[in-house]
């Protein structure tokens, strides 16, 4: 489920070698290092497993949300393989809502710092 600034993710387990999850990602403007960005807070729960981490990204690194979130709810059991950007048209609210509030658009320069 999808509100401007909250997505809500959930997955049972449906099969005994399934991994299930109830996530929340909380998202808000913030400043960072290198100048205006987002805060995202993962919470919730991987097969069980507490999650609760927060991360910046700068603004033009703000659109890459998703795979900066997979890679840190790896580390509390969820599947390399699990596509957050599946998420029934729920990915791309949010992302859209990202570039509305971090005023983003098409084209915007990317600092090659930020490619490595």
């Amino acid at each position: 489920m999808f509100e401007p600034g909250h997505l809500h993710i959930v997955h049972p387990a449906l099969q005994p070698h399934d991994v299930g999850y109830d996530l929340h990602i909380r998202y808000e403007v913030s400043q960072t290092d290198s100048g205006q960005g987002m805060q995202f807070t993962l919470e919730g729960d991987v097969n069980g497993q507490a999650v609760n981490e927060t991360f910046e990204l700068p603004k033009d690194k703000a659109y890459n949300f998703a795979s900066e979130a997979s890679r840190r709810l790896e580390k509390h059991g969820l599947p390399r393989t699990t596509d957050l950007h599946a998420m029934h048209g729920e990915y791309d609210q949010m992302f859209e809502d990202i570039r509305h509030k971090l005023d983003m658009k098409s084209g915007d320069p990317v600092k090659p710092e930020h490619l490595e």
